[in-house]
């Protein structure tokens, strides 16, 4: 997702987020119209950074809605057991605004490394060659990479619906750039499957896009399941499920 041209040229834009109250969560009901834009938030899984979906008001920046949703955590109905690591904002405590380079700044409590993580995740989505500035300090996504699962799924979203062919985009840092996935449907059997390659690896978070063809018919819950065997002993390392709603 690119800016938004409504925010472009604004300059020392500063706004509290002292309580925030959570936006439209975004599951397969929910149904996005002019009013509502689809963001990404980024909670913590496992130790790692994970994406779920929201829909904000259209009526204000999608970074400041985002933000909200991400301030205000988790919500009861989550698809994926997260949590988040970053305390209840306060008056005093949380304001987001932008520079006058377009540079999104955050000035709150020291926050611990996952919760920057998370900060950063979610704000660079609107532009990931940017950076964002937290307390002063610059940071991109590389900075955090031992908070970034090695396969880093960021589309399709948990619980979105999907049809075939199912695109899957997001990054990883596996050994020589390569991994596995399977797609399961709503009986657990295995419906697609096949192995992937990354721009890069071993070290070097690459970037990669695939697309999974799965046979007419099947519909229901479903999910993907992304892998890497391992080096080692081909065991399964560095699991990641993501739950989806699969249309035949």
């Amino acid at each position: 997702m690119r800016w938004a041209a409504r925010i472009l040229g604004l300059s020392a834009l500063v706004v509290a987020l002292a309580g925030c109250g959570a936006t439209k969560h975004a599951t397969t009901t929910a149904t996005p119209t002019a009013k509502f834009t689809l963001v990404k938030v980024y909670f913590v899984y496992h130790d790692n950074v994970l994406p779920v979906s929201r829909f904000v008001s259209a009526n204000e920046p999608a970074w400041l809605g985002a933000w909200k949703d991400l301030a205000v955590g988790p919500t009861a109905e989550e698809p994926l057991a997260a949590s988040t690591a970053l305390p209840v904002p306060n008056a005093s405590g949380w304001t987001l605004g932008l520079t006058d380079k377009n540079i999104l700044s955050l000035t709150t409590a020291v926050l611990p490394r996952i919760a920057l993580a998370q900060a950063v995740y979610t704000l660079t989505q609107f532009a990931t060659t940017r950076p964002v500035i937290v307390n002063g300090q610059r940071y991109t996504r590389a900075d955090f990479e031992p908070e970034t699962p090695a396969i880093l799924v960021e589309s399709p979203l948990p619980e979105a619906q999907v049809r075939t062919p199912l695109r899957v985009t997001g990054t990883a840092n596996t050994f020589e750039a390569t991994f596995a996935y399977e797609l399961v449907d709503s009986a657990g059997k295995v419906i697609a499957k096949h192995f992937v390659t990354a721009t890069s690896g071993s070290g070097t978070r690459g970037t990669f896009a695939f697309t999974v063809a799965y046979p007419a018919g099947h519909s229901g819950p479903g999910k993907l399941v992304v892998y890497e065997s391992s080096a080692k002993d081909g065991s399964r390392i560095h699991v990641i499920e993501i739950p989806l709603q699969l249309t035949g």
